[in-house]
C-alpha cells in the first residue's frame, strides 16, 4: 500500500516547540516593515503580522498557545502571544511597526507594551474599534 505520512506539528504549548516554530517562521526574508493587527475580544486575542501591502507572514491567538476557556481572554495570555509573535518576527528579520488595535477586551494594552517593550520601532499606533453612530430605529408610537 505505500508507507504512511505523518505530518508532526510543532507543540506552541512548550519552550522546545516554540523555537521550532521561530526557526521555520525565517524563511520570508527582506521585510523590515511590518503591521500588526491585534483584535482584543472578551474571550480570546488575535495577532496578526502583515507586511506593507497587506501580505500576512504570521499569526497567532492565545487559543493558539494552549490557553483555554476563560483564560483566552486575559491580559497575560495577549502578552504571551505578543512575544511569541515577537520573537518570529525579529527572525524573520523586522524591525519596524505599525500598530491596529482593534476591540474592547482586555489583552488589547497589554499585547501593545509587549510589542513596545521588545525594542521594535513603533512608528504609528491605530485604534480602529468600530464605534456605532446613530442606533437603532425607534419604535413607532403606541396608538390607543
Amino acid at each position: 500500500m505505500g508507507k504512511k505520512r505523518i505530518i508532526q506539528k510543532a507543540d506552541l504549548a512548550t519552550e522546545a516547540g516554540r523555537a521550532a516554530a521561530i526557526k521555520s517562521s525565517s524563511s520570508r526574508k527582506g521585510v523590515t516593515d511590518g503591521r500588526v493587527n491585534i483584535l482584543s475580544t472578551y474571550n480570546n486575542t488575535l495577532i496578526a503580522i502583515c507586511d506593507l501591502k497587506g501580505n500576512l507572514l504570521m499569526s497567532s491567538s492565545s487559543g493558539a498557545l494552549g490557553f483555554s476557556g476563560t483564560k483566552k481572554g486575559t491580559p497575560y495570555a495577549a502578552t504571551k502571544v505578543a512575544e511569541f509573535l515577537g520573537e518570529k518576527a525579529k527572525a524573520a528579520g523586522v524591525k519596524t511597526l505599525h500598530l491596529k488595535v482593534k476591540g474592547i477586551g482586555a489583552g488589547r494594552d497589554a499585547a501593545l507594551r509587549s510589542f513596545v517593550a521588545q525594542g521594535f520601532e513603533i512608528l504609528s499606533i491605530k485604534d480602529a474599534t468600530p464605534i456605532p453612530h446613530g442606533g437603532v430605529k425607534s419604535p413607532k408610537p403606541r396608538r390607543v
